[in-house]
């Protein structure tokens, strides 16, 4: 399990023009951007539970989110990091995909941040069989599969999706609201190739 930041603003991609052209134009968003976080958690054998969304949304409201994945669950706070608060209701999400119990048990790898060691989140993981190993401090960029595997061609895939969505939606701004629908695009592309 790791998350992620997508934001409303793409980064550009290369544009191929003719020689000499001094001038090339490409659509990006008009807004300064917002960061949604996403939380993974992907299999051994590939397989995945659907993303959690935390918005920087003080005033959280379901209708506001449009297009998401299937089976996705979200949450909102001011900063739109992920919390205790938040990893607690990741840890609901991920329970009712995965149905680990105390005689089942499921192994769950992420980083040793402060909001995936807090004490409600300990006794929630070993009240329902989920099992808690957490990388050595500094080394995830290295040991992290989601880093090393996934999140690389999944960002690759989340720029080509929002450029393709500036393209299709002319003269409309990119708003956290849309992100759901993007990572629908570009989720299943990045965590099966």
């Amino acid at each position: 399990m790791n998350e992620t930041g997508v934001t409303t603003v793409q980064k550009s991609c290369k544009i191929l023009a003719q020689k000499g052209i001094k001038q090339v134009g490409a659509v990006t968003s008009a807004e300064r951007g917002r960061l949604v976080t996403i939380a993974v958690a992907i299999n051994a054998q590939g397989g995945h539970i659907p993303p959690f969304f935390v918005y920087p949304l003080k005033r959280y409201q379901d209708h506001l989110i449009r297009e998401g994945p299937v089976g996705f669950a979200r949450a909102g706070n001011v900063s739109g990091w992920m919390q205790e608060a938040e990893f607690l209701l990741f840890l609901e999400h991920f329970k009712k995909q995965v149905k680990p119990t105390v005689d089942q048990k499921c192994l769950l790898l992420l980083d040793n941040h402060a909001s995936h060691i807090s004490i409600s989140a300990l006794d929630f993981c070993k009240e329902n069989g989920i099992v808690l190993l957490s990388f050595p401090p500094h080394c995830t960029h290295k040991l992290q599969p989601l880093d090393r595997a996934v999140f690389g061609p999944f960002k690759k895939m989340i720029n080509t999706a929002t450029d393709n969505w500036m393209r299709n939606h002319p003269g409309r701004t990119m708003t956290i609201h849309y992100i759901p629908g993007i990572v629908r695009e570009a989720f299943p592309l990045s965590v099966t190739d």
